[in-house]
């Protein structure tokens, strides 16, 4: 079984530059708690609102990183992290539903179009002690 994902989840970026943490921001609009933290769902998915930057970006596929690497002659040089995650967690816990949305659990992954598929994951689901299957 999985852990339920609440407020104050430790999220990490693959693209973010050491240690490429953040803070998962949940609001308590479902109106349920997780060991006294609002609980997650897959929708928990807002940039600037529920996914906070990780610091700096070192992604090739970010526009912004192609682009000072290539004012500073080829040298990696990172930019400041702008979560952009248009879709939803994947895949959540599909048995247990919050907001009419599957809860948000520990092995779900987040897509940021600047990075890879994936690349955003959850390190600590913000509490230990309630589980979903």
């Amino acid at each position: 079984m999985s852990m339920h994902v609440c407020n104050g989840a430790m999220l990490k970026c693959a693209f973010a530059v050491p240690p490429g943490i953040s803070t998962l921001v949940v609001l308590p609009q479902n109106r349920m708690l997780s060991s006294s933290q609002p609980a997650a769902n897959i929708m928990d998915n807002k940039p600037m609102v529920n996914i906070m930057p990780f610091g700096m970006c070192f992604s090739p596929t970010n526009p912004a990183f192609v682009s000072a690497t290539a004012a500073a002659m080829g040298v990696p040089t990172p930019v400041p992290c702008t979560p952009l995650t248009p879709a939803p967690w994947i895949v959540g816990s599909p048995t247990v539903m919050l907001g009419n949305m599957p809860v948000l659990n520990n092995t779900s992954v987040l897509a940021c179009t600047l990075g890879l598929p994936g690349c955003i994951t959850i390190m600590m689901p913000g509490q230990l002690t309630e589980m979903v299957p």
